[in-house]
């Protein structure tokens, strides 16, 4: 289905699934796709820009650098997909709502999103930016967060106890009621350069 937007006609897509379909060939065209299902497609490079997808499913797409302007990701959910060097920040802040499951989210950009209670599960995040970002009730669960960057972002009632390789200054961020397991508290100690031992 499509419809008139301005000049520009768009598409109204449903409950369609997409299986090993390679936009890299030919673009997603323009417009609004809900609860439909992506099945190891290559978004790869691709231009997503001003696409809205409402309860979506992306299962073992690649989506690196991916162009996100004004995306609109409204609890979209992403399972074993590849998404290198994604800008999270210029999506559309409206409704914005997700989930990764298995994810390679490296080098991925968050900065000054509101996700709150997002879910990250047996991901990568090596070097991911959450600058400023709001993270209240988040879960990472069994996540690598290597390199991965916090500067004045809002951690409380976060739940990190099942992941690893962070720092989080604990001063310069904010973490009541944030959960970390013992061995994660290190990297709230990262910042003070002090020397803890068994």
């Amino acid at each position: 289905m499509y419809y008139n937007c301005g000049q520009m006609q768009e598409a109204y897509v449903l409950d369609k699934i997409f299986d090993k379909t390679d936009f890299s060939q030919g673009p997603l065209s323009r417009g609004d796709y809900e609860n439909c299902t992506f099945d190891h497609c290559n978004f790869a490079g691709t231009d997503l820009s001003g696409i809205k997808f409402i309860a979506c499913v992306f299962n073992g797409c690649n989506l690196s650098m991916v162009k996100l302007d004004k995306t609109s990701l409204q609890d979209a959910r992403f399972n074993n997909c590849k998404m290198l060097g994604l800008r999270f920040d210029t999506c559309s802040k409206f409704g914005l709502s997700f989930s990764f499951i298995g994810c390679q989210l490296n080098n991925s950009m968050f900065y000054d999103t509101n996700i709150k209670k997002t879910v990250f599960k047996d991901s990568q995040l090596l070097e991911a930016d959450f600058t400023q970002c709001d993270l209240t009730g988040a879960v990472f669960d069994n996540c690598d967060l290597g390199k991965a960057l916090f500067d004045r972002a809002i951690l409380e009632k976060a739940d990190l106890r099942t992941s690893y390789n962070y720092s989080i200054n604990p001063v310069t961020n904010r973490v009541k009621k944030a959960k970390f397991s013992l061995q994660g508290v290190v990297g709230l100690l990262d910042s003070f350069d002090v020397v803890v031992e068994n």
